[in-house]
Formats: structure tokens, C-alpha cells, sequence
């Protein structure tokens, strides 16, 4: 019997159930993305399509957009299940 409550799921199986939907994702450092997951292995190495990145510099949150990324799990500090950047 699959257990559906979320409380219960692993990490992986989590993320699994989110591929085709959006997510946002805090890298360390400045940077952060919001696209589509297409796919991730066991070392959370996740292709994005349809790609915001923003990115915190001293002049302000620059804002670029981008096709499709491969990001190295190494790098990701947060994957938020919903949600997107707040700007101010």
C-alpha cells in the first residue's frame, strides 16, 4: 500500500511527485530560480526549463530569464514546494 501523506514520503520521492510543476529554488549565494522540474537524479541534480533566475547584487535584484538549466545539487540550499521570490 503507497503511503500519500507527505509527512512520510523521502526527499526523493517528494521531489518526484513535483516534476512538470514549478518550483523555486534558493541557491547558495545570491542567486535564486523559478521553472518548471523536467527530471533530477539521486544527487538532486535537477533540470529546469523555463527558467527566472534572480539574482542579488549591490545595484539591485537583476533579472534574467532562461530556456532550460542543469543545476549541481551541491549548490541548492532550498527547493520550495510552491511559493515564488518575494521583490520588494
Amino acid at each position: 500500500m503507497a503511503n500519500n501523506n507527505p509527512s512520510q514520503l523521502l526527499p526523493s520521492e517528494l521531489i518526484n511527485r513535483c516534476i512538470g510543476s514549478k518550483k523555486w529554488v534558493i541557491m547558495g549565494g545570491d542567486k535564486e530560480l523559478m521553472g518548471t522540474l523536467r527530471g533530477f537524479n539521486v544527487f538532486i541534480n535537477m533540470v529546469l526549463e523555463g527558467i527566472t533566475k534572480y539574482e542579488i547584487t549591490v545595484e539591485g535584484i537583476r533579472i534574467a530569464k532562461l530556456d532550460q538549466i542543469l543545476l549541481n545539487g551541491n549548490n541548492i540550499a532550498i527547493l520550495v514546494l510552491g511559493g515564488s521570490p518575494e521583490l520588494e
